[in-house]
């Protein structure tokens, strides 16, 4: 596909849309949304609030327009955190936990809107269960569920809202692919 990009490649990730009945968001509505106040070359992946565009604005300029076209689009007040492919390539290279986490769709990355301070990685440790891994790197956590996501303490944690940051989560499957639409 031929690229119009006057920006840099940017992954878009909205908190918590399209899980269950609340803060539904169909994501061709999405894409046109934000094409119509300037973003290109944008793209979607699966349901839950992936995107991957090309923006002049740094990534956290491009994180608060989106919240606000979701906003006014949709009417729903959604967190997004933006990486740049540049930053998402060094999470992907860096896999702190790839040669344990064997199955991508239960080896976690989540991206967070700032460094989690000393007490919420203290949270993070005790939730753990004695089979779950993670890794703090910066404004990343990866986290290696071997059990899966249902009952872990360490995923709630993770998904909720008690570690004093925004923050969502994104399966190793969809890491590499959002990498991977979002080209060179």
């Amino acid at each position: 596909m031929a690229s119009r990009q006057s920006g840099q490649g940017q992954i878009v990730l909205l908190r918590g849309i399209n899980i269950g009945p609340r803060n539904r968001i169909a994501m061709p509505a999405l894409r046109e949304a934000l094409e119509d106040v300037g973003f290109e070359d944008v793209r979607s992946y699966v349901q839950s609030g992936n995107v991957v565009l090309s923006s002049k604005t740094k990534p956290e300029q491009t994180a608060r327009k989106v919240e606000r076209v979701v906003a006014e689009a949709f009417g729903l007040e959604i967190p997004v955190i933006v990486r740049t492919r540049a930053e998402v390539a060094r999470v992907a290279k860096l896999d702190p936990l790839g040669k344990v986490a064997k199955e991508p769709k239960r080896y976690q990355v989540t991206f967070l809107s700032a460094k989690l301070g000393a007490a919420a990685v203290k949270k993070l440790e005790e939730a753990a269960a004695p089979t779950e891994r993670f890794a703090v790197h910066g404004r990343e956590v990866y986290a290696w569920h071997p059990a899966g996501v249902a009952r872990s303490k360490l995923w709630a944690l993770l998904a909720g809202d008690k570690l004093g940051v925004t923050a969502t989560s994104r399966n190793w499957t969809t890491v590499t692919k959002l990498l991977e639409l979002a080209g060179n």
